[in-house]
């Protein structure tokens, strides 16, 4: 059971992971608690009382107070991030002495064990602010949203941001080939099917092919061609968790797995070609997104049929206009010679990407 008594948030610990502290001297409650720790993989520091420096107490990102210690914490300073963590589900007391020390929550074990988990692997991580999650998804097929996807990323990395690409699309080929890296070592998505719960977003991270300064999760070549939702729920949280960008393309279609996905974006980009039957298609696909996804934004990509422009097209939508994606000759080359999509700093592909993200890490605040 864990029960919250304020509801201010925990300190905010930026990309600077800490040690959460615990104080208590009950034995049994101390082994339950570093064998918490050990599956966050979290090392704690340990004190029967308020550490002697004062300063072990108050820089603590996460503080872990055992029932028994919490007549020796009153009169440590006031802070967040503080829990009051006991045994005995019937003791009314409890809540009184977590008011008297300040705690965010009171946690009875074991029922709050997972929770428990969770808030030492943030403190583990270091986890801030979430990154900025954007969907591309083709109003019909052939449309060029894995073009936009990859190029999106690509220049994100190329910005200084840590940067994600995931392929959540099993039959479009796999993303890694489009980029150039078919063969790069790492892991793909069958590595992560039986995938639950929390993952580590650093171990993630690390285990992925890195490309073009941006890590990739893509597909093998195998027969592998669907992912449980749990298990996209699972990698899309802990890729959120590092920070920076992540890209995420997404098939046309709409099941459980793709659902999960566009429950995790922040934004979600439709790119439509600027002919009738696009725009038709596309506004079937758009009101089945709009169910699930609320920033849902149209990229036009020409050439234009007579009497559409990229305006028409987002008023026929619905949709708030992204801009027009331009095409870039670079990736109209013959397979082997083309550089990947938005690959050339000063090219068409990549400027409207850089302007993209611009306006929307504005949006989000986070620059």
């Amino acid at each position: 059971m864990a029960g919250t008594v304020t509801h201010e948030p925990p300190p905010d610990t930026g990309d600077r992971p800490g040690a959460p502290l615990i104080v208590t001297e009950d034995a049994v409650l101390l082994d339950d608690l570093l064998r918490l720790c050990a599956a966050a993989g979290a090392t704690p520091e340990v004190h029967p009382g308020v550490p002697r420096r004062r300063s072990g107490w108050e820089s603590a990102p996460l503080v872990l107070v055992g029932d028994d210690a919490a007549r020796r914490v009153r009169a440590a300073a006031r802070r967040r991030g503080v829990v009051l963590v006991g045994r005995d589900q019937d003791d009314p007391g409890v809540w009184r002495r977590a008011v008297e020390i300040g705690a965010d929550h009171v946690l009875m074990l074991p029922d709050g064990e997972q929770w428990l988990i969770d808030r030492i692997a943030d403190v583990a991580e270091g986890v801030g602010r979430p990154a900025l999650t954007v969907g591309v998804i083709g109003g019909r097929g052939g449309a060029g949203a894995s073009t936009l996807a990859c190029a999106l990323a690509i220049t994100s990395a190329r910005e200084g941001l840590r940067s994600l690409l995931v392929d959540a699309d099993p039959l479009g080929g796999g993303l890694d080939v489009l980029l150039g890296g078919e063969t790069a070592e790492g892991l793909r998505w069958p590595a992560f099917a039986a995938s639950r719960g929390r993952l580590g977003g650093g171990a993630l991270e690390e285990s992925l092919p890195r490309l073009h300064s941006l890590r990739l999760l893509s597909w093998d070549r195998g027969d592998c061609v669907g992912i449980p939702p749990q298990a996209v729920r699972a990698v899309l949280a802990a890729a959120r968790r590092r920070g920076g960008t992540v890209v995420v393309d997404l098939p046309r279609r709409l099941d459980e797995t793709v659902a999960e996905a566009l429950a995790q974006l922040d934004v979600g980009i439709l790119v439509v070609p600027a002919e009738l039957r696009a725009v038709a298609a596309a506004g079937q696909l758009a009101a089945a997104l709009g169910m699930v996804l609320r920033d849902l934004r149209v990229a036009v990509r020409g050439p234009y049929a007579p009497g559409l422009d990229d305006r028409e097209v987002a008023r026929l939508l619905g949709l708030p206009l992204a801009g027009e994606v331009p095409v870039e000759a670079a990736l109209t080359r013959p397979h082997g010679t083309a550089a990947p999509p938005g690959a050339a700093a000063r090219g068409p592909l990549a400027r409207f990407c850089k302007g993209f993200w611009e306006r929307a890490l504005a949006e989000a605040g986070a620059v």
